[in-house]
């Protein structure tokens, strides 16, 4: 029999499923709804500010050699992923906010690293969903032999349905001086759907851009609460695996 100081790993399973869960702690709750609250506020906020600041063709330097802010957006996934997919993309962050439901409810109430983490991911992936479910532009998908800087230019359609060439002012602004023109003949497809707004690019280190993305706070989130899960998993898989070697050692014995 093991000693009363190792309990078994059934033993352990039973605490926490009678009163060791995260599911009944206020403290718990509030760890991972206040963190959580406070990355949402911070995302929504610098996107805003970021838009309603910088002009369409500003960069304004945020860190001196670092960070910069310079307005884009994105109609893809993380980094700018699979333009377009929008849909796919807002059941995926329902499905990640059920994960992350989940995995609080079976995790243990002092488990405070683990809930910071998911706090990061409910975080980042409503501040994304809010994007693509509530900002609209029209998506002008472009011929790419036809000489533009880029296949796709995401704003807001000014001229009339018929019109060519069609007129397209920055999103949301609709600033005169930043309209462009595009012949009906290069481009290949017009759709209004939920775009993200993106804002942080970190700029070059002796002229390599090492990180051409531009991304913004929720992005960020993401990633910590991924990496944050990651580690987490990984220091509960080598504690579980040295439980179940000192209570076999412990049966042995």
């Amino acid at each position: 029999m093991p000693p009363p100081t190792q309990p078994t790993t059934q033993q352990a399973h039973h605490g926490r499923a009678s009163g060791d869960s995260a599911i009944g702690s206020v403290r718990a709750h509030l760890c991972l709804w206040i963190v959580a609250g406070l990355g949402l506020w911070f995302d929504l906020a610098s996107k805003s500010w970021a838009f309603a600041t910088l002009r369409p063709d500003e960069s304004r330097t945020v860190i001196s050699g670092f960070i910069a802010a310079r307005r884009s957006l994105n109609s893809g996934a993380l980094f700018g992923a699979f333009p377009g997919w929008v849909g796919v993309f807002i059941i995926a962050s329902v499905a990640a906010l059920a994960f992350v439901l989940y995995v609080f409810a079976c995790s243990g109430r002092r488990q405070w690293f683990l809930h910071l983490g998911l706090a990061c991911i409910l975080a980042g992936a409503l501040g994304n969903l809010h994007d693509r479910a509530l900002v609209q532009a029209d998506v002008i998908d472009l011929l790419p032999s036809a000489g533009h800087e880029t296949t796709q230019y995401i704003g807001i359609i000014v001229s009339p349905a018929d019109a060519d060439p069609v007129v397209v002012a920055p999103f949301p602004d609709e600033h005169p001086h930043f309209r462009r023109e595009y012949p009906r003949r290069e481009i290949t497809g017009i759709a209004r759907h939920g775009v993200v707004r993106d804002f942080v690019k970190f700029q070059p280190i002796a002229g390599f851009d090492y990180w051409p993305w531009v991304f913004n706070v929720a992005d960020a989130l993401l990633v910590v609460g991924l990496i944050v899960l990651m580690i987490t998993f990984w220091h509960e898989h080598r504690r579980a695996k040295a439980a179940a070697r000192q209570e076999t050692l412990a049966t042995a014995g």
